[in-house]
């Protein structure tokens, strides 16, 4: 029997220590709908009818480094449909898109089987930069760390991660009353290539338009929901990791590069 696993992690090390606290998030119905850039203010306005403001989280900046193989194994399960697919991520939260060494970041597994969204997440411990600067993304945290927590999380390391894409956004988020039904509206959503190789090392690529996000238990949703229906938006599987890589390995110019894929008619 061999004590190291694929990723190179010592199977004997992990078992002997302390498993971390692990946040699980049930699943739920995910529904995601893409926004032209003249529908998300009108999306803004009828969200504040049909929904209450969520009342710790109003809005705020949302960021994420996700990683992913050399191969880009989760990348190319997302776009091509798959019934399973899963990203990892590191996130933290606040007007900064690259962490101070104090910032509060979570290590997060979001698995997406079918329809159904769940996740799982632990606080993780940022490196200390040097003095002056900030760490690369190579080194926010310890590889040891991210093998670890995903060996916890119960996700099979077939191969090593590395950090991919950087992504943040300003979400606001609502709650339908008579259901609990969580909904969020996506803006201003930016993206910086971090992997070597990948993309044309563009700083900030915004994403033309936003994102409605439905989540609950129910298939069925509220008919208190129904002034959404003006909107006139398809129900999607739009994953925001995949959309954001496809625009950079596009060439700088292309017409539809800031929207997401085969989506160039809805801008109009």
């Amino acid at each position: 029997m061999s004590l190291t696993d694929k990723s190179g992690v010592s199977a004997l090390s992990r078992s002997a220590r302390q498993r971390q606290n692990i946040t699980l998030f049930q699943p739920r119905i995910e529904r995601k709908f893409y926004l032209s850039p003249a529908k998300v203010r009108m999306a803004y306005g009828l969200l504040r009818t049909v929904a209450l403001p969520h009342p710790g989280y109003a809005s705020e900046q949302i960021n994420s480094l996700y990683y992913d193989t050399a191969g880009l194994d989760l990348f190319e399960r997302s776009i091509s449909g798959d019934y399973q697919k899963d990203k990892i991520r590191l996130r933290w939260y606040g007007d900064s898109v690259w962490p101070e060494a104090d910032c509060p970041a979570y290590l997060e597994l979001k698995m997406r089987r079918g329809f159904e969204g769940s996740k799982k997440r632990v606080e993780a411990k940022l490196n200390t930069p040097q003095p002056g600067r900030l760490p690369d993304s190579d080194g926010l945290i310890s590889r040891k760390l991210l093998y670890d927590t995903l060996g916890d999380f119960g996700w099979d390391i077939n191969a090593p991660l590395y950090p991919v894409i950087s992504i943040s956004y300003w979400r606001y988020r609502f709650i339908e009353v008579s259901s609990g039904l969580s909904l969020a509206l996506d803006c201003h959503i930016r993206s910086t290539v971090v992997a070597a190789g990948l993309g044309y090392k563009e700083h900030n690529l915004e994403m033309e338009g936003g994102v409605l996000e439905i989540k609950g238990r129910d298939m069925e949703l509220p008919s208190s929901l129904n002034p959404l229906r003006i909107l006139d938006i398809d129900w999607s599987r739009f994953s925001k990791y995949a959309a954001c890589l496809e625009a950079h390995q596009q060439e700088p110019g292309s017409q539809s590069r800031l929207l997401p894929s085969g989506l160039l008619d809805q801008s109009e």
